[in-house]
This record gives structure tokens, C-alpha cells and sequence, in this order.
């Protein structure tokens, strides 16, 4: 049998790769128009909520910013959450105002360029929203103790288009779950592959800096994130990637990818849903969902309305964040089998190529 190898990268986060991507985002790219794909923009129009947010983040900041998604979760009032490639803070200040005065966004990035534009505009920022409650470092997203995140310190992760430019994406994950607190949420969008691609693709720097080349196929993805203590991801969106220019497909376009948004717990998980006979019922009290609930791509909780749920989806529900706005109903002490957990059009679980499953 075949065994694959997806353990760390045998690269430290100061290799060829990490100093390509600083190069690119520090000197190459002076906005987001000089970008060659979709790969790392989105033409998503974000929530009325969100909207609102941006409107009030310099323009500088925002002509600075580059991601694949929108991954602000939902319910930050008062939480400390850390942005992962914060670059020149565009999530960092529409963060600032969802955690609120009594809420922290920390920010991490190695380009030096990027921060200098976020932290340029702190104290704008901080007398615009009526509280300064943001904090930017220079450190590498594989070794977040060296930029000082403490172990169980913040209850939200965030990135947006970076995980997949990291030359040590285990590192990366392994890095996320000592910092979350127990029941703590990772949050992100990302681009990934249909496939393994070749390692010669990481000598080029454009298909690096257009979060291509460093895709992770799906289904690493998941083992990676196994192996990290999370059996069990949930896909919030996705959206094909779409490459224009003639030179990248030619390079490239023999892979199919995809821009995900996907949720993550610091839970004890199952590897499968299972079966307990029990029920979630969302409350309708976040605010900017007052109808209902969307956990992922396959989970609607409307308000009011008892849900059956596996086991794993109870806990997402009722053991973290989220567990003031829902009422669980039932607990593990009767087991049924496995739970019948599929996407609605009854595709295959994101990542899995099993339909029988969530995870």
C-alpha cells in the first residue's frame, strides 16, 4: 500500500517560499487590481453588516487588501480573535467593531510593508470606532508562540487567502489549535486544489503570490486537519476559482480550484456523525441573523424550528460560542447509528467523497 506523506513541509517559515510571498505582497503588488486571478479577491458582496464595517476602514487600508473570501464568523461581540496574514488590516478594523470595546483583534503578518500601512492607521481607526482595541505583529503564522500568542488564548481564528501560502501548512494548523480555547472557533477561506501539484510549481512566484501553487488538495487538507485534533470541518461556501490570464493557465490549468470557506471547532469530535436522537433549536439572537442560522453548507437552523442533529453538530452548537443562541435538546447517552448528514443536493461531504457524512 501506498503510503502519502503529509506531515510538515521540510521548510522553515523563512525559506524560498515565505520570503517569495513577502516580496510579492511587499513590493511586487501595489493594490488589488494588480492581482492576475480570482484566486485571492472575491466579487461576493459581503453582508449588509459587514458592508457597514468597511465603509468605515481607511482607504488606503482597503486599496492594500488581498483574500479570497469573507471569513468573519458570526456572534464576536466581546471575543478576542486573532486575524492570521492580517496584512495591512482590512479584516483587523472590520473586526474591531464586531468584538466591540470589550473585544480584541490581534493581527499577524511577516511583511513588514503591510503593517506598516495597518499600523499607520491605528489611532484613525481607533477615534473613528470610539475604542482602541487592535494590535499588529511581525511574525510567522507557522510559529505563533514567537509572535506571543499564549496557549487556549483567543476564542475565534481568522485568515483570508494565506494558510495556502505557507510553506508548513501543519505547522500552521498544529499553531491554530494550541491558541484556541476549548470550544474556540477556526474561521477562513482559502483556495484548494482537485489535486497534488507538483513541487516545482513553488519556483515560481507569481503562481505562489496568486495562492495557486500552494493549494492544498482537498483531501490533505483534511488529514492535516485530523492529525491536528479536528476530525471534522465544515464547509461554509465555495466558489470556483477562475484563472484569466494566459501565461498562469498554461503553467497551471491543469488543476481545478476552488475558494472555501470552512469552520473548524477546538472540540473533542467524532470522525463520523453519529447518531443521539437529539435536536438543536436556534434562538434568533444573533443579531444579523434574525431568521436563521447557517453552520455550513448543509446545516439550517430556521428560528424556532426543533433540527435533528449528529453529535458533532450538537457540540458545535451547545459547547462553544455559539451556545447562548441555541437550545440542545437531548445528550449522548443512546446511541442510533450513524447519522444521515449530506449536503441537500445530496453531493458528497466536502472533502470526503462520502455522502453519509458531515465531516
Amino acid at each position: 500500500m501506498t503510503t502519502i506523506d503529509v506531515s510538515p513541509d521540510r521548510q522553515t517559515p523563512d525559506s524560498s517560499v515565505a520570503e517569495s510571498v513577502k516580496d510579492y505582497y511587499g513590493k511586487v503588488l501595489a493594490s488589488s487590481a494588480d492581482l492576475k486571478t480570482s484566486a485571492c479577491c472575491t466579487d461576493a458582496a459581503p453582508p449588509p453588516h459587514i458592508a457597514a464595517a468597511l465603509a468605515r476602514v481607511h482607504d488606503e487600508v482597503m486599496e492594500r487588501f488581498y483574500g479570497c473570501g469573507s471569513p468573519l464568523p458570526p456572534a464576536l461581540e466581546g471575543a478576542t480573535v486573532l486575524d492570521l496574514g492580517c496584512g495591512s488590516g482590512r479584516d483587523v478594523y472590520v473586526l474591531s467593531q464586531l468584538v466591540g470595546p470589550t473585544g480584541r483583534v490581534i493581527g499577524v503578518d511577516m511583511t513588514e510593508e503591510q503593517l506598516a500601512v495597518a499600523r499607520r492607521h491605528q489611532e484613525w481607526h481607533a477615534e473613528r470606532f470610539g475604542h482602541a482595541n487592535t494590535d499588529f505583529r511581525h511574525g510567522y503564522i507557522e510559529d505563533l508562540a514567537a509572535a506571543g500568542i499564549p496557549d487556549a488564548s483567543v476564542d475565534a481564528v481568522v485568515s483570508n487567502c494565506v494558510v495556502n501560502l505557507s510553506p508548513d501548512k501543519p505547522r500552521v494548523l498544529s499553531e491554530i489549535f494550541r491558541v484556541l480555547k476549548p470550544g474556540g472557533e477556526l474561521y477562513f477561506s482559502d483556495i484548494f486544489a482537485d489535486r497534488r501539484l507538483p513541487a516545482a510549481l513553488l519556483d515560481d512566484p507569481v503562481l505562489v503570490g496568486e495562492c495557486l501553487a500552494g493549494a492544498l488538495y482537498t483531501e490533505d487538507f483534511r488529514r492535516i486537519l485530523d492529525r491536528a485534533g479536528c476530525p471534522d470541518a465544515r464547509t461554509v461556501a465555495a466558489s470556483p476559482v477562475t484563472i484569466g490570464d494566459p501565461d498562469i493557465e498554461r503553467k497551471i490549468g491543469f488543476a481545478s480550484f476552488t475558494s472555501r470557506t470552512v469552520r473548524a471547532f477546538k472540540l473533542p469530535l467524532e470522525d463520523r456523525c453519529e447518531d443521539y436522537g437529539q435536536l438543536a433549536v436556534y434562538r434568533g439572537t444573533v443579531p444579523e441573523h434574525p431568521h436563521a442560522f447557517d453552520l455550513d453548507d448543509h446545516h439550517r437552523f430556521p428560528t424556532g424550528k426543533p433540527v435533528l442533529v449528529c453529535g458533532n453538530t450538537a457540540d458545535m452548537l451547545g459547547a462553544g460560542r455559539y451556545a447562548d443562541h441555541f437550545t440542545v435538546i437531548g445528550d449522548k447517552s443512546r446511541h442510533f447509528g450513524l447519522f444521515p448528514c449530506a449536503p441537500s443536493d445530496g453531493a458528497a461531504a466536502p472533502g470526503t467523497g462520502d455522502p453519509s457524512g458531515c465531516c
